[in-house]
């Protein structure tokens, strides 16, 4: 399965108001650890997107919709494609 364009740009955007309006020092937060065992984490980015997913998910249930017949690695790509990492700085 392949998340459409149209898909991966919705959730880019939700997680860009997450992000901005919802949660302004989330990104902060994830790369000074201060987040639900903080120490366990192997790989930050992949965690921040999943906790991202989680969060979206809670407050938007039509999203498991739209990625029925999706296995882990397919939401985690389209994950990679709408979060930045936390590295990067906005354009």
């Amino acid at each position: 399965m392949k998340a459409s364009r149209e898909l991966i740009d919705r959730v880019g955007a939700m997680v860009s108001e997450v992000e901005t309006d919802t949660f302004p020092t989330v990104r902060d937060d994830y790369r000074a650890g201060n987040y639900p065992r903080a120490d366990r984490t192997k790989d930050l980015n992949k965690r921040y997107r999943w906790d991202l997913w989680w969060y979206l998910t809670g407050h938007n249930p039509w999203l498991w919709g739209e990625v029925q017949g999706f296995d882990d690695a397919h939401i985690d790509t389209m994950l990679r494609r709408a979060v930045r990492p936390l590295g990067e700085v906005p354009a």
